[in-house]
């Protein structure tokens, strides 16, 4: 018998990230940004290192993302091992799909995905779609987006809890991974204030984020990330600092390939895939909406635990 963690508090990450400050980056880093991006995309177009043609199916890109929380024990059943190694083997099918399904957070947003797009759940597309963004999340907003929260979070919450949960959606968020992040996790009870800055490294890790590769050394890289920043009111992103992000586990990985000058995407402490210059795109942009949405209502969810 399978057995599935529920959702819990996160302790605070270990990343060896330097804490980003709560300034809005300067020109000079957003230029520098700018730059890198050119150099990838053409990089990324002239190559076989192109991300937006690997072709992963659903069960496997899902495992991608899945795993690192997974192997902390934060959500997902006790099969983390099982996990990695159907990934790095590329090794799809029912098995792994029985996996997907124990995830408790994530699972109903692909069934909702799906729903909006008329596909199946672990549909690359949709699965695609709730971890990395993209134009598709425009036809799962709004009042179906209300709904769907209300039916899976308002039991366990007052109604101005929820009324303040819903507000986000209404105000244009999306059923991305990072909104569930920033605007339901710190309502439905998985992250409490009085951690000092935990919460704020919890909901950066937490998030799927970008990053630029700048060195491999063996089993680890050298990344290029923009962490949370917190201004008593709004959470933003600072400006790029260095990180180490895990690349293989016992020989295994959840990326292939990754070599500098990369653009990859990171959950927790993983390299989780490269991504093609669209993915880049749609996961800034997704990014984005999601926090100016949770940021822009009377109350950001955020602030319950974080001011």
């Amino acid at each position: 018998m399978t057995t599935t963690r529920p959702e819990r508090v996160p302790s605070p990450a270990t990343g060896s990230a330097r804490p980003a400050t709560l300034d809005r980056p300067a020109d000079h880093h957003a230029a520098d940004h700018r730059a890198a991006d050119r150099h990838s995309a053409d990089r990324h177009s002239a190559d076989h290192h192109s991300a937006d043609h690997h072709g992963a199916d659903g069960p496997i890109l899902f495992g991608r993302y899945a795993f690192p929380p997974n192997e902390r024990g934060y959500c997902g059943p006790d099969r983390a091992d099982e996990l990695l190694e159907r990934v790095a083997a590329g090794a799809s099918g029912p098995e792994l799909g029985e996996v997907a399904r124990g995830f408790g957070g994530a699972w109903p947003y692909l069934e909702f995905i799906g729903e909006c797009l008329g596909l199946p759940p672990l549909n690359a597309t949709v699965v695609r779609t709730y971890w990395l963004g993209g134009p598709q999340l425009a036809r799962c907003g709004g009042r179906r987006l209300v709904d769907s929260l209300e039916t899976r979070f308002k039991p366990r919450l007052s109604r101005l809890e929820f009324e303040r949960l819903a507000s986000a959606a209404i105000a244009g968020a999306t059923p991305h991974h990072n909104f569930h992040v920033f605007g339901v996790y710190p309502w439905v009870g998985l992250l409490h204030g009085g951690m000092g800055d935990a919460p704020l490294q919890v909901l950066d890790r937490c998030r799927i984020r970008w990053g630029h590769v700048a060195e491999v050394h063996g089993d680890t890289a050298i990344v290029s990330c923009r962490a949370l920043t917190w201004d008593g009111r709004r959470l933003a992103l600072g400006p790029p600092m260095a990180e180490t992000a895990r690349l293989r586990r016992d020989g295994h990985a959840l990326a292939r390939d990754v070599e500098p000058g990369d653009w990859v995407s990171l959950h927790w402490d993983w390299v989780c895939d490269r991504l093609g210059p669209s993915e880049l795109t749609h996961l800034r942009r997704t990014t984005a909406i999601e926090l100016a949405a949770v940021g822009g209502v009377a109350y950001p969810a955020p602030a319950r635990v974080l001011a």
